[in-house]
């Protein structure tokens, strides 16, 4: 089929869904669906495979996301109904004061990127995002927002990331040089961020998340004091936080520095996978938050099983985000387009830019769009310094930044966790991830102007 046909379906396939979701509210799962065998359909995939590429893409994602957000969910649900995350929202509130501890979460949210995959740090910092917001008895949005913004600018542009790394395989980009560079452009792009982020919510926006009833209870100056004083430990809560974030750490220095094979870099590593350092830190919750303050085995149960309801939500919604982009990767709509931006023979830092956005955009997956950026423009840097294909390099990275929406999983997590409405996250979510990922642009482009 023609690119200008296969073009044409996608466009029409994400108005589409935009249309079930926003204006009919058909449930975003049923919607993601429908749309994805219109699309599959209608581009050429037979119909004895449409099943077949929808099942793949709900697999690709679900097989590292489910069990990721189940036991994040279940941490966080602890954390969050013994007490814990406004314990530890008080606490810094108390030591930073209320004006700082926005930025003072955004760096922090910095810091932990470098080292893990994005959805993971989110979901680990859930918790304290409603802690504070509870605290400030603001939207979570406003702490939240910030925070995955940057998480997901190192996620794209710094290694051990997979994009990036993937990328600088490609295009034989020097990884130290990509890592420093990269870490210097995502500080500046972070302040933009933090800045963006606090003009997007200006603006109140509906919290679709579950309310509690505590609004409806009667609250005396006693019960405040005696809530305040069996509120568990703040450094406890941090420590139980820190805990699976030290291990994934650990587990991604250990890769790097130890070469080989040995059974202690195979050990760092098992305790390093998301899922084994997420189950330690929730069996450290379990024990800490549950039995040594005298919960029964049955009440902690509980409230980790009261999780579920809410993370599957969130699961089956990012799968089926999944699905509709992969969808579009094997109908060819990706290819289309980046043949066609690259057709047109642009300057060698714009053409990589445009076509990882492109190709996020038309497919979903960051770290797709970057690879196959680097896979077309790869010949076209023979004969460039090293700087110079660092930073082609990170142009594709942040190309990959933005225009997260419909089709991208990780839109899926955001806008759930954060209690948006789809046309909520597309006014905040994507607008920022787009802001964030021309920022980059620009900065890299301003490093190769000056060299």
């Amino acid at each position: 089929m023609s690119q200008g046909y296969l073009l044409l379906v996608a466009i029409l396939g994400v108005l589409g869904l935009l249309l079930m979701v926003i204006r009919f509210k058909i449930q975003p799962f049923v919607a993601l669906l429908l749309v994805s065998i219109i699309v599959a359909l209608a581009s050429g995939i037979p119909m004895n495979n449409v099943v077949n590429v929808m099942t793949s893409g709900m697999g690709k994602v679900l097989g590292s996301v489910t069990m990721i957000v189940g036991l994040g969910a279940m941490l966080g649900q602890i954390i969050e109904k013994t007490g814990g995350a406004e314990s530890i929202a008080n606490y810094f509130s108390r030591l930073l004061g209320a004006k700082r501890a926005i930025p003072a979460l955004t760096a922090s949210a910095f810091i932990l990127g470098i080292p893990v995959f994005f959805d993971v740090g989110f979901i680990i910092l859930a918790p304290i995002i409603y802690g504070f917001a509870r605290v400030a008895k603001v939207s979570p949005l406003k702490f939240g927002l910030p925070v995955a913004g940057i998480m997901l600018t190192v996620h794209v542009s710094v290694p051990p990331h997979p994009g990036p790394i993937s990328a600088a395989e490609l295009t034989g980009a020097d990884i130290g040089l990509l890592t420093i560079i990269g870490l210097g452009i995502c500080i500046f792009v972070g302040v933009i961020g933090y800045f963006t982020s606090k003009w997007i919510t200006r603006k109140e926006y509906k919290n679709l998340l579950p309310q509690t009833n505590n609004d409806s209870e009667v609250v005396t100056e006693i019960a405040l004091e005696e809530k305040a004083k069996n509120a568990p430990n703040p450094y406890l809560i941090a420590f139980l936080i820190i805990a699976p974030i030290f291990l994934i750490m650990l587990g991604t220095v250990s890769s790097a520095v130890i070469d080989g094979e040995s059974s202690i870099k195979s050990f760092f590593n098992f305790l390093g996978a998301p899922v084994i350092a997420l189950m330690i830190g929730l069996i450290l919750a379990f024990y800490f938050l549950g039995i040594r303050r005298r919960y029964t085995l049955t009440q902690i149960s509980d409230v980790m099983g009261e999780a579920l309801p809410a993370a599957a939500v969130v699961i089956m919604v990012t799968g089926a985000g999944g699905v509709f982009g992969n969808v579009l990767v094997e109908s060819g709509v990706g290819k289309a387009l980046s043949d066609l931006l690259t057709s047109i023979g642009l300057p060698i830092m714009l053409a990589a830019f445009l076509i990882s956005l492109a190709l996020r955009a038309s497919q979903g997956s960051a770290t797709v769009a970057i690879l196959t950026t680097a896979g077309l423009l790869s010949e076209s840097l023979i004969g460039m310094s090293g700087t110079e294909i660092v930073l082609v390099t990170l142009a594709m990275c942040f190309g990959g930044l933005g225009l997260s929406h419909v089709n991208d999983s990780g839109f899926w997590i955001v806008t759930k966790y954060l209690g948006l409405s789809v046309e909520d996250g597309l006014k905040t979510w994507t607008v920022l991830t787009t802001i964030l990922g021309v920022s980059g642009f620009l900065i890299t482009w301003l490093v190769w102007s000056l060299i």
